[in-house]
């Protein structure tokens, strides 16, 4: 869960769950809430060591004890105010191991004991809402939405598919709304069916869609992006491309991340260079970690056309390469987020060659902001993206600036990048009066 450390709203809290006193010296239990970009994610892991004797059956039932002690459990302890009741997913993972050794310290942190030799088995299991339900004591007709729960495996295997913060909270709420379906129709999904089933269902590619046509309208694309359109028209036809367009990208999204989480380590390394008006004494963890997330917040689509331009590089004309050019990209997970991808000239002292440019990322990301008439925007993101080659393999070095923009409505855009265009037009005319004088100074001199 690398990618969600950074949405971490508060410091992992132990808990004590109630009513369950015969395996309380026995377990260990945490919650933590996740500010995700589209609601909150509040996470309750439970794990318990179990003696290996313990049948399948009382396994099961001890499941339905823990989702009905933590039932209780969040409705006493999650404040959450009406407004955000539909915005707040519970989650629970279930993680049953076996003890192997016997003198094994049950309260020694769990991390600890993944790192001894085979200390305890950890059991691959899965509880179905709808088992879980059936026995609860607890009113699921409440206003708060039902208790999702996942064994272990289950719920890594989600992470690992989807790695994506917004596609793990679109998956959880298809997976609800799956649940009840089922539950009305005395159906089982294994958990494999579901995440299957979230992946392939008509409509995954609407919100890209959704940006698409916003940035038509805003001017800034003159047509729909023609990936979009493929991908879609596979997803709704049930195309056999389909599964090579998912595996692309999954493909670009693992890149994202492992590009990502270089280009943060660097910037992590000089807290100075995501300072923007705070003083350096003032904790850098919370910006560092908004820095982080404008990045993260990106779908499997979004993440998709961010690599494929990336990877555009290599294709262009030489001469292009050799100058150096921008491109400009655009979220499609979020309208306010934009992307200035320059990529460096391999002359270093040209125009678009990496000392020149580098210093003045924020400047360009501030130049940029002012001119999109696009009263969404709220973040600008540089890349200076330097293709290295050496002997057979190439790679790329990034510099990043991400820059935060102060709201304005789409007039006051627009009225801003008129008065620049006035500027740039009376500094032209400045010039030209300028080279005119100079003219007739030296046509008087010679005469």
């Amino acid at each position: 869960m690398n990618e969600m450390a950074c949405y971490l709203r508060a410091d992992i809290l132990k808990i004590i769950l109630p009513d369950m006193p015969v395996i309380e010296s026995n377990y260990q239990a945490q919650y933590s809430q996740y500010q995700l970009p589209l609601g909150d994610l509040n996470l309750v892991e439970w794990v318990i060591y179990l003696p290996t004797d313990m049948l399948p059956a009382d396994i099961e039932a001890l499941g339905r004890t823990v989702f009905n002690a933590v039932n209780i459990w969040r409705k006493t302890h999650i404040s959450r105010s009406i407004d955000s009741q539909l915005r707040s997913i519970d989650v629970l993972v279930l993680d049953i191991q076996r003890q192997i050794d016997t003198d094994t310290d049950t309260d020694t942190d769990v991390h600890n004991k993944s790192c001894k030799k085979n200390p305890v088995q950890r059991l691959a299991h899965s509880f179905t809402d709808s088992n879980l339900v059936e026995g609860s004591l607890v009113d699921t007709s409440a206003s708060i939405q039902p208790l999702q729960a996942f064994g272990w495996h289950d719920w890594h295997i989600h992470l690992n598919k989807l790695q994506i913060p917004c596609e793990l909270w679109r998956f959880l709420h298809y997976r609800l709304g799956q649940s009840q379906q089922d539950n009305k129709d005395h159906i089982t999904n294994s958990e494999n069916d579901i995440i299957t089933g979230f992946l392939n269902v008509a409509d995954f590619f609407a919100p890209a869609i959704t940006i698409d046509n916003a940035l038509i309208k805003y001017g800034l694309q003159n047509e729909p992006n023609s990936a979009l359109i493929a991908m879609s028209l596979a997803q709704k036809t049930n195309s056999p491309t389909k599964q090579m367009y998912q595996q692309h990208m999954a493909q670009a999204a693992a890149l994202w991340s492992q590009l990502s989480m270089q280009m943060l380590e660097t910037v992590y390394k000089n807290p100075a260079a995501f300072k923007q008006k705070e003083s350096l004494e003032k904790s850098s963890k919370a910006d560092f970690s908004h820095w982080q997330q404008q990045i993260l917040d990106e779908s499997l689509f979004s993440r998709h056309e961010l690599v494929r331009t990336l990877y555009k590089h290599p294709k262009q004309a030489q001469q292009l390469q050799q100058q150096g050019y921008v491109v400009h990209q655009h979220s499609y997970e979020c309208l306010g987020r934009h992307y200035v991808l320059i990529f460096y000239g391999q002359d270093a002292e040209g125009k678009h060659g990496k000392s020149a440019i580098r210093p003045n990322l924020a400047k360009i990301a501030l130049d940029v902001a002012t001119r999109l008439p696009m009263a969404e925007l709220h973040h600008v993101v540089v890349l200076g993206i330097d293709f290295i080659i050496e002997a057979e393999d190439a790679f790329m070095d990034i510099d990043l600036w991400i820059q935060p923009v102060n709201p304005m409505t789409q007039r006051e855009r627009q009225l801003t990048k008129k008065v620049q265009q006035l500027q740039q037009s009376n500094q032209s005319n400045a010039s030209e009066i300028t080279e005119d004088n100079k003219k007739k100074a030296h046509s008087n001199h010679l005469s």
